[in-house]
């Protein structure tokens, strides 16, 4: 399903939002809970990965940034 595209062993905090940033970084910000507001995004590692169109790319459970074809269904929007 998935491929590994760097590994990195990112060791996550609970409360906070672990992602892939628009320049192929890894990113976390705190997550708002409640009335509670998020915090700003903090670098966690450089990668520099190039995105590929139609793929997700995600923090797997082992810290590392991996990527899966995504799933299109249902219609196209006429234009």
């Amino acid at each position: 399903m998935a491929d590994k595209v760097v590994k990195l062993g990112i060791k996550r905090v609970k409360g906070y939002l672990y992602y892939v940033d628009k320049k192929g970084d890894v990113s976390c910000a705190k997550m708002a809970r409640g009335t509670k507001k998020g915090g700003s995004p903090k670098k966690v590692a450089k990668c520099g990965i190039t995105r590929k169109k139609g793929y997700l790319y995600f923090i797997d459970k082992k810290g590392d940034v991996s990527c899966a074809k995504m799933k299109r269904g249902g219609k196209k929007k006429k234009r």
